[in-house]
């Protein structure tokens, strides 16, 4: 009993002194707790709505008011150019486009009142599929106010849905990428951290230091095979989602290989970064959760960006996973190209020399 007091005590000295474990231990959960909740939600916001508007009536002035007043829709465009909407649907700027044909407001209580045409971009498919809902409900508002009584019964049958780059609303389809960067970031970052710092605990590092053998050829040595074995990973998980989920690019395969060497450089730089400062494992595994927990749960892998509020929304812009993930759901739902996407490619190559520089300068403060 006296040898497991000593050894309890000698613990809790270690976990004391030791510069990282009593901040994280403080900061991990009232992050997690205060932070998480806010952002990470499944509730559909801020759907940017562009309003091709051909009647120019009362009535469908009555509906583009009720889009602007919802706390679902920004009403970003009123057009009566569509293929103008369309650009910006395809850019990202809108989510949903909704055309009120001309003759509404005249036909509305006829037989057959003109329909109204909803495109939705269905990369995102929960934010599509709702979106979708908050529309009828919007279209059935202005209806009912108007006709009171009289409304169809079925409002939906007056409105033609068109779901662009994922016409099923197949989650699964969104969700895929997703999971491949999180395969990254465990493997090319999380692994690799924890075995620079093995070596730093079992006293090697040490003998590699007086040798003739080079800083940046040992780690190097301990990168590659990781490196390797993520792109083993990336490969085995498109072959997967093509035979079992049907899901493959719809853009250049490597155009994906390109963005995935940048974000393996990214996050390997920032493992890198943490071994430095890490003296355990334990201490190196505390520290990467908490970065994995914020990547998954901040950089738009989960949860849409849109539906995050406005300082979450800037916070995403210093978090790598962010860029990677657009690029590789644009690339697989939209067939975008490396030119239209540079800026994203730009902000990884920018993170990965970044992180490096820093491990660089870190690692020989420690030496």
């Amino acid at each position: 009993m006296r040898a497991f007091i000593v050894l309890l005590q000698k613990e809790f000295l270690q976990i004391k002194r030791n510069p990282f474990l009593p901040k994280l231990i403080v900061a991990f959960p009232i992050m997690v707790m205060l932070l998480i909740p806010l952002v990470t939600t499944m509730d559909v916001r801020n759907v940017n709505v562009a309003v091709v508007d051909l009647d120019k009536s009362a009535a469908s002035r009555r509906v583009e008011s009720h889009i602007e007043a919802s706390g679902y829709f920004t009403l970003v465009q009123v057009t009566s150019d569509y293929p103008l909407a369309m650009k910006a649907l395809e850019r990202g700027d809108v989510d949903v486009i909704v055309q009120i044909p001309e003759g509404f407001d005249r036909n509305r209580t006829s037989a057959t009142p003109g329909r109204i045409s909803v495109c939705a971009n269905a990369v995102n498919a929960a934010k599509a599929g709702i979106g979708m809902q908050y529309v009828v409900q919007s279209v059935a508002k202005t209806l009912f106010e108007l006709n009171g009584e009289n409304s169809p019964e079925n409002v939906s049958q007056l409105i033609t849905v068109e779901n662009r780059y994922n016409p099923t609303l197949n989650y699964r389809y969104y969700m895929i990428p997703a999971l491949m960067i999180i395969l990254f970031i465990l493997i090319c970052g999380f692994l690799p951290a924890l075995s620079i710092v093995g070596e730093k605990e079992c006293g090697s590092m040490e003998q590699i230091n007086v040798t003739p053998v080079s800083r940046f050829v040992f780690v190097l040595s301990k990168l590659v095979p990781y490196w390797l074995v993520g792109y083993f990973v990336l490969t085995v998980a498109m072959i997967v989602a093509k035979l079992i989920y049907g899901l493959a690019p719809a853009g250049s395969v490597g155009a994906i290989y390109i963005g995935a060497t940048l974000f393996i450089l990214t996050i390997s730089g920032f493992s890198l970064t943490v071994a430095n400062f890490s003296e355990t494992m334990q201490q190196t595994m505390f520290v990467m959760f908490f970065f994995i927990m914020i990547f998954m749960l901040m950089s738009g892998l989960l949860t849409p960006l849109d539906s995050m509020p406005e300082w979450a929304r800037n916070f995403t812009q210093i978090l790598p996973p962010r860029y990677f993930v657009e690029i590789l759901r644009s690339i697989y739902l939209k067939g975008v190209t490396v030119v239209e996407l540079w800026t994203n490619y730009m902000a990884l190559g920018i993170f990965a020399v970044i992180f490096n520089l820093l491990a660089a300068i870190t690692y020989k403060k420690q030496q």
